[in-house]
């Protein structure tokens, strides 16, 4: 079985990127991280799969920390209802299992369905940190890398203030 990572490893270096990734036992909850991490210096997220009520697909990439008001956040994002995607829908639309959503799978979604937002204080940061496809390895990216990232796969981004409940970009 070939490495999901290959690809998106070669495709960040064709834009320049560098990249560090750090391999650990599988990781399946911000609680697995935060307890193996260590001294992994960065900001860290938590990535969500969701789909609203219209189905139209979203990947929302927020701070560990930052508490999301679900229902709220469709306002903040101006579509319908939102729940989380399943499991097999994930699979379809961007190649990866619970446990292994990331930004980074947005290179597996050829018919650009999924629709990206992302936690200001992400956007806005300095070093980050994401599966690479699979949740046993951590990949640290700079924050405008991953933008330059995103953009290069022809992705709008949102940036929303999840205090202020509102879209920045």
């Amino acid at each position: 079985m070939s490495d999901p990572s290959t690809r998106l490893f070669d495709y960040l270096e064709n834009l320049g990127i560098e990249t560090r990734t750090h391999e650990h036992v599988p990781l399946f909850t911000v609680e697995d991280s935060q307890s193996l991490r260590g001294d992994l210096p960065g900001l860290h997220a938590k990535n969500l799969f969701m789909k609203d009520k219209k189905d139209v697909l979203w990947l929302l990439v927020v701070e560990e920390n930052t508490q999301v008001r679900m229902n709220q956040l469709h306002k903040a994002l101006g579509c319908a209802r939102l729940s989380f995607g399943k499991p097999e829908l994930l699979l379809e639309t961007l190649g990866i299992t619970p446990g292994s959503v990331t930004p980074f799978a947005l290179i597996n979604d050829r018919d650009r369905k999924v629709n990206f937002a992302i936690d200001a204080k992400l956007a806005n940061g300095d070093i980050l940190n994401f599966h690479p496809l699979r949740n046993d390895r951590t990949t640290t990216i700079q924050s405008g890398d991953l933008m330059k990232f995103i953009t290069s796969l022809g992705y709008a981004t949102r940036i929303i203030d999840f205090e202020m409940e509102t879209v920045l970009f």
